[in-house]
């Protein structure tokens, strides 16, 4: 395993690290000895998530051992509900490491990654009882209602108890191990349902004593949450992983919405309460509830909803908006003040055990209603002060009624008090004495403003390159369609006819071109619903409509509004890609949708992504429209402490935002360092350099704007004609792994758990799936590819077949072979120590004939050539040139996989089909047959040697070969290989390369292959490796 040295901390990393990461890593140390924050870019597939954690644990290592193997958890467990246990500042000054990311799915990745690092700290991920809970009746109810079942049920004084929360403590004592190596929330309820104990109380009890504590963001952006955790916050350190989406989710965690139908049934709940308690106190004199209290809940949830009814609201659309410290006086009205507010809440929780007691909530378990009144006031009552409203807006607007409403004369209202500053909740941690606070994610950008959301300094700030290289990604911006018509999707145009069927013939041809799974991502639900409403009912005169020519080439899937399908979209479009009656499918989504966020289309399941124009919030929107007042008012009147900032205004925010979800957007596709795919921008509004600029720094050098629709298909044509050859060989391993994908949706509050899942480390050997998909091949054309339609340029009427070479190469996951993304951005605190290296092994190749209808032959045998000075890297170099079409008459001798001499039978002349075909395209001949062999001969001038020769010389090759893998172990012969690959560089110190083969044929046994190797010595060398034979032999027979 490679050791780096970054700002004098060694950092064990799993593989051989781009260069990018490197930079990373350096950011991450720097950022924690500085004891600053930090603001991380690194698109997905560099490995973000390995480097997040190896530098931070190596940071951390640096500053004492860890945890692991130490047994810290008190036995006295039962001394409170939740254990006494230590908390992590009693067993040391070390700091503790909280790493959250968004959903339990992607922090089960993040400790994947844990285990193929050299780390092994203390470490524990906390989950609800929801997820964690055993207990066959608990387990099955939700929220509240579960909360105090399971806190009744462990009880010391009730008779009928938990059976696995007594457990616990036993277990702990026995298995102080726990934790030492890394464990996941299913490993937590496996341990449950084999030995017995709790696994919530497991993972509470170990959390106190851990190194690193992996979480939701919930956990501590919620104050209850935080406040329930055993930690020493002063010096830890808070590491947000894909936080993307961190402004809003603080914002929406500190404001809230009290509808009048939640009201209504809070009420109706309250006086349920008062009714249970009289019924109890009639039947069995139980007199522990008191129902005055419910009875006066009840009138003041009534007058509650009487004072919102009575408030005045001038207009339908702006509503009633008044500063955040409103909300104070409206409550003070009912005599809810700080004083009196907390014995409100206990009063609900009373009712709330109340009802969870008699089994009146929901069937399903789902809990109270008056729950969410509870968690309201504990919002707006959380500090003592009344400071924080400042951020706030209380807004009350009239919702859409029912016609019995109406009859009735009701009116349906919402009361919001809306958070305006997501700094809120992290200023929180400053005041905690955190050390660190690193953000990070793959879609950040624009930084500057990011960070001014969130009002935090960040001193370090990193915008990654990606790691593949220039030819693997095609950018463009098409400003006009087919026709000529430019495309803008501004409220002006989006809705003219001429607008969405220029948009749909570009994207019929989009789909011809692209192979495999294409994204088209629109601004909102409005325009996608509009754009396919009007390509199914408009087509050119006595022709198929946009809607059937799109069909025609690939089976569409469109993105549901509701949560609750989008599964069963996503394994219709699942279904569809694997259909090969077509080629391919076509997503129609929306930006900030689910299939912009949750999902990574890898290879072929995204291999363009087409973004039809800028997704601007609504502007009459209430938060949208008061979330830009709020920032213009910051703006223009700002406060002392952010005088010497500049402070983002209302349009700035509603710009960068909508650059946001583009981002987020166009991340779907080129997901790691074997990928390929294009990014199609069609709205004019993208060729400027402002909006330029705000798009992820990694795509911005590759963009090119066009001003013709047809050269804009022209190099997106050649780009996927060229594309598989041009893509770095994928390890072998990983290519197996890769013939089976799953795609689901990832694991949020509606939809279970994602599926295309690549490793973080950026490394393709690690893409596992559930689902087989039809295999993926770099550089596929689709059949629909072949076709003309009515929008057909004239180039693309000719039928198409290309022979291409895909290599594979064989290695281990150290891909010495990638190139550098960013070497100019190593500073001098970089001192690289590499202890190990793999050597490359031997590549394979496959053949693969695409003729003009989509079929394909790939036989699967190993070319392996060790013939004098035709090296195994010359081979390669010699095999690349037949993937070029040339109007040259050319021949390829093919030799029979059986057989070792020439069949003249399998030359293929095909000059004859080249003739008919652009010089762009490759040449296409219908007797051409792919025949795989296990040695390819080259005519060239450079070699001599006749067609008897270099069979005679291949087979004494193959047969040396055969025996050196004899003589040599596995990882030797490796490195064998290796050395014949740096024999034909141009940069190698040869005498150091012949020592090293020497080297390795030391040994009685071997000294017979070290002299026969000398005829596989380039003649150059031969004399000088002569020279170190007899060295070789002096120093054997002195030792004789």
């Amino acid at each position: 395993m490679p050791t780096y040295r970054l700002r004098g901390i060694d950092v064990d990393f799993p593989f051989e690290a781009y260069d990018c990461q490197l930079v990373y890593m350096e950011k991450v140390i720097e950022a924690l000895q500085r004891k600053c924050n930090a603001l991380l870019e690194s698109p997905t597939g560099t490995g973000k998530t390995l480097c997040l954690l190896c530098a931070t644990l190596a940071w951390r290592k640096s500053l004492g051992s860890f945890s692991t193997g130490s047994t810290k958890i008190k036995s006295d467990f039962f001394g409170s509900q939740s254990g006494v246990g230590f908390s992590q500042s009693e067993a040391s000054n070390l700091p503790t490491i909280v790493y959250t990311s968004r959903t339990h799915s992607q922090l089960r990745q993040v400790v994947q990654e844990l285990r193929r690092s050299n780390y092994r700290p203390k470490m524990v991920v906390l989950g609800s009882r929801e997820q964690l809970c055993i207990h066959e009746e608990v387990s099955l109810l939700r929220g509240k209602a579960q909360t105090n079942a399971c806190r009744s049920l462990c009880r010391k004084d009730r008779k009928r108890r938990c059976t696995h929360f007594p457990r616990v403590a036993d277990y702990m004592k026995n298995n102080s191990h726990i934790g030492d190596e890394p464990i996941d929330i299913e490993d937590l309820v496996n341990i449950g349902r084999k030995y017995g104990p709790c696994p919530y109380y497991v993972s509470r009890e170990l959390h106190k004593a851990v190194d690193i504590l992996f979480a939701p963001y919930n956990y501590l952006i919620d104050h209850d949450y935080r406040k329930s955790l055993s930690l020493e916050w002063h010096n830890s350190i808070l590491i947000f992983d894909e936080a993307h989406n961190l402004e809003s989710i603080c914002a929406d965690a500190a404001s809230f919405d009290l509808s009048s139908g939640l009201l209504t049934a809070c009420i109706s709940e309250a006086k349920n309460c008062a009714d249970l308690a009289v019924g109890r106190q009639e039947e069995s004199n139980d007199k522990s509830r008191n129902p005055d209290n419910f009875a006066i809940l009840r009138a003041l949830l009534l007058k509650l909803q009487k004072r919102i009814a009575e408030i005045p609201i001038e207009s339908k659309e702006l509503g009633f908006t008044k500063n955040g410290h409103y909300i104070y006086e409206l409550l003070a009205d009912l005599n809810i003040t700080h004083e009196t507010a907390s014995t409100l809440i206990d009063i609900i929780d009373d009712a709330i055990l109340l009802l969870e007691e008699n089994k009146k909530h929901d069937a399903k378990g789902t809990g109270s209603r008056l729950e969410s009144i509870g968690n309201i006031l504990k919002s707006i009552f959380r500090d003592k002060g009344n400071s924080h409203a400042d951020s706030y807006r209380v807004h009350v607007q009239e919702a859409e009624v029912n016609a019995s409403d109406i009859f009735k004369g009701k009116s349906s209202r919402t009361l919001g008090w809306w958070c305006f500053n997501p700094g809120i909740a992290m200023q929180t941690f400053t005041e905690m004495g955190v050390g660190s606070i690193l953000v990070t994610s793959g879609t950040l950008s624009p930084l500057d403003s990011f960070a001014q959301e969130l009002k935090l300094d960040f001193p370090v700030q990193l915008e990654n390159p990606h790691v593949i290289s220039s030819n693997q990604i095609w950018a463009g911006v098409v400003s006009l369609g087919p026709s000529g018509r430019p495309f803008n999707s501004s409220f002006r145009n989006r809705d003219s006819p001429e607008y969405k069927q220029e948009l749909g013939n570009a994207i019929v041809n989009f789909s011809r071109i692209v192979p495999d799974g294409l994204l088209v991502f629109f601004p909102s639900y409005y325009l996608l619903d509009q754009c396919i409403s009007c390509w199914k009912n408009t087509g050119n005169t006595n022709s198929s409509t946009i809607w059937e020519r799109i069909c025609k080439f690939k089976k569409p899937v469109i993105e549901p509004r509701q949560s609750s399908l989008f599964p069963q979209a996503i394994e219709d479009y699942m279904t569809k890609l694997k259909d090969t009656s077509n080629s391919g499918a076509v997503f129609f989504a929306v930006c900030r949708g689910k299939v912009s966020e949750g999902l990574d289309f890898a290879d072929h399941a995204g291999r363009a992504v087409v973004i039809t124009g800028m997704p601007f919030a609504t502007r009459t929107d209430p938060k949208v429209r008061l979330k830009r007042e709020y920032l213009d008012l910051q703006a223009q009147s700002p406060r002392e402490g952010c005088k010497m900032l500049k402070l983002l205004t209302g349009d700035e925010w509603y710009n960068q935002q909508a650059s946001r979800a583009v981002n987020q957007s166009v991340g779907r596709v080129i997901r790691h360092r074997h990928d390929y795919g294009a990014i199609i921008f069609c709205d004019e509004r993208f060729a400027q350099s402002s909006r330029q600029s705000q798009i992820s720094v990694w795509i911005q050098p590759h963009i090119k704007c066009y001003t013709k629709f047809g050269d804009a298909v022209f190099t997106l044509t050649r780009f996927f004609r060229d594309g598989g050859t041009h893509v770095p060989a994928m390890p072998e391993q990983a290519l197996a792994d890769h013939k089976s994908i799953d795609l689901s949706p990832s694991s949020t509050a509606s939809a279970p758990d994602e599926g295309i899942k690549e490793s973080s480390s950026g490394k393709s050997a690690d893409i596992k799936a559930d689902r087989p998909l039809e295999k993926s091949y770099p550089g596929k054309l689709p059949a629909s590819f072949l076709q003309s339609t009515s929008m057909d340029l004239p180039h693309f009427k000719d039928k198409l077949s290309s022979l291409l070479v895909v290599k594979s190469s064989n290695s281990s996951n150290h891909l010495r072979d990638i190139l550098p993304a960013n070497l100019s951005c190593f500073t001098p605190c970089m001192d690289l120590k590499r202890l190990k290296r793999s050597s490359d092994p031997m590549t394979k190749e496959k053949r693969l004939l695409i003729n003009g209808k989509g079929k394909m032959q790939y036989p699967n045998h190993d070319i392996i050539g060790l013939t004098g000075d035709l090296s195994l890297e010359k081979q390669e170099s010699k095999q690349k040139q037949l993937v070029p079409c040339s109007m040259k008459k050319r021949k390829a001798l093919l030799i029979e996989h059986n057989e070792l001499q020439h069949d003249k039978s399998s030359t293929v002349n095909a000059s004859d089909a080249q003739r008919s075909v652009p010089r762009d395209l490759p040449p296409t001949d219908a007797r051409a047959a792919a025949v795989d062999a296990k040695f390819l001969k080259h005519k060239n001038n450079d070699l001599h040697v006749s067609a008897e020769q270099c069979g005679a010389k291949e087979s004494k090759g193959s047969a040396f070969l055969i025996q050196v893998k004899e003589k040599l172990s596995p990882a030797e012969y490796i490195q064998f290989v290796g050395y014949m690959k740096e024999m034909k560089s141009t940069v190698i110190k040869i005498d150091n390369l012949l020592q090293r083969i020497v080297g390795l044929f030391s040994g009685p046994e071997r000294l017979p292959l070290l002299e026969r190797f000398k005829d596989y010595v380039p003649a150059r060398y031969r004399s000088l490796y002569e020279q170190y034979l007899k060295t070789k032999e002096m120093t054997g027979n002195q030792r004789n």
